[in-house]
């Protein structure tokens, strides 16, 4: 890391931020109080800038978030970022107190004094490409909008099972549009009871239902019906029509965002090679168990080791390498904690998906299971081999091919 002739923290805040700044080969600090406002955040670079004589590229600044618009402005005038993990910052606060001291004051020059002494521990930001941050942004909502449909349609699956349990012989998690247009039709059990087969017929047909016939919905509708005290079934009724089109419109925005997730990659696919900012969209998605969501997950969130070709950094990131921790002749190898939640579910499921359908990873998997390791740990070991190549593929820029693996 470069030599800078200004080091500033910066201890962000909602409503205000402490910033400190400090000249190289000075022990004095100037402190300033900004809001976390357009006019107050101007105001922070404008005092920057001025204070290094208009080189904003003699700034560097600390700072414990890595993106918001804080960094942003600061970014967009040349100074350059720096960001660190709470937990190391932790560690750095015990140098200058062991009384476990705190305040915002002190946060900020913790940082701007652990920049300045161990840069390695700081990861330098930059601006990103507008369709990665559409890409990282669209992630996000497709995770929410997935919770919140759990959400729901455990809420549906409580009420149903209270007075209704023939709609759960028909899906256990209620979680069917084909299964709510027959709740509306039919939402009480007597209702159910009196259903017509082609009444279901068309609902089956309309949503393209083959694994089970109208008749035999018709037959599990009218099966005895829980018996209920009097009003019971009739307030659940009503608990249940308000939650249907809240479980329509979560749905119906699930899909929207998930189509949207697909276009993103699509375009940046299709464009690569004019702004030749995303030539690794492609071989990414070439490899199987890579779908849409996957292969956004390792775009928005891994893409800084993916284009350093960095197979320690993204291994690490995604928490399959195992942490050693030895002292004495004790000596244990535990899972990863710290690493990107959203990478470590993702190569979960890529790996898992692998498995069953690749002979070399179902083989791996199996060479890890016989060494008695646990299933998640098998898991991890398949995923660690499959960052691997995928790192491989893109050094030789060339999509996946079976035979490019090393897995075995």
């Amino acid at each position: 890391m470069k030599s800078y002739r200004f080091y500033v923290g910066i201890d962000w805040a909602d409503q205000r931020h402490q910033v400190s700044l400090r000249e190289t080969g000075s022990e004095r600090i100037e402190e300033r109080l900004f809001d976390h406002t357009g006019a107050g955040l101007r105001a922070m670079v404008e005092w920057l800038i001025k204070r290094s004589d208009g080189r904003p590229d003699e700034i560097a600044v600390a700072i414990e978030i890595t993106r918001g618009a804080i960094v942003e402005a600061l970014m967009e005038r040349g100074i350059a970022v720096f960001a660190i993990n709470p937990k190391q910052l932790d560690r750095f606060r015990d140098r200058h107190t062991v009384a476990g001291a705190k305040d915002d004051r002190r946060d900020a020059f913790v940082l701007l004094h652990s920049l300045s002494t161990d840069p390695r521990a700081f990861r330098d930001l930059r601006i990103e490409d507008p369709a990665i941050m559409s890409l990282r942004e669209h992630l996000r909502m497709y995770e929410e909008l997935k919770e919140d449909l759990r959400r729901l349609t455990n809420q549906l699956r409580a009420q149903l099972h209270r007075y209704y349990s023939q709609m759960l012989e028909l899906s256990s998690g209620s979680d069917e549009p084909w299964v709510w247009d027959i709740l509306e039709r039919a939402p009480l059990p007597a209702q159910g009871a009196r259903l017509k087969e082609r009444s279901a017929e068309a609902i089956l047909r309309d949503h393209r239902i083959r694994r089970i016939s109208a008749a035999k919905v018709v037959e599990i509708l009218r099966a005895p019906s829980l018996p209920v005290a009097p009003g019971a079934a009739e307030a659940a009724r009503a608990h249940v029509a308000m939650l249907l089109p809240r479980i329509r419109l979560a749905r119906a925005q699930f899909d929207e965002v998930h189509a949207t997730l697909e276009r993103l990659l699509d375009g940046m696919e299709t464009t690569e090679e004019e702004i030749g900012g995303h030539r690794d969209v492609k071989i990414t998605r070439s490899w199987p168990g890579q779908g849409v969501v996957i292969a956004a997950t390792m775009l928005a969130e891994g893409l800084r080791p993916l284009e350093n070709r960095d197979y320690h950094w993204l291994r690490a990131l995604c928490g399959v390498a195992p942490v050693t921790k030895q002292s004495g002749k004790s000596r244990h190898v535990v899972m990863r904690q710290a690493c990107n939640e959203r990478l470590r579910v993702a190569v979960h499921w890529w790996a898992g998906s692998a498995v069953r359908h690749d002979p070399k990873a179902k083989a791996l998997y199996a060479v890890h299971k016989s060494r008695g390791h646990s299933h998640g740990r098998s898991i991890r070991g398949v995923a660690d081999r499959l960052l691997r190549d995928l790192v491989v593929c893109l050094v030789k820029q060339e999509p996946y091919r079976p035979e490019l693996r090393v897995v075995a």
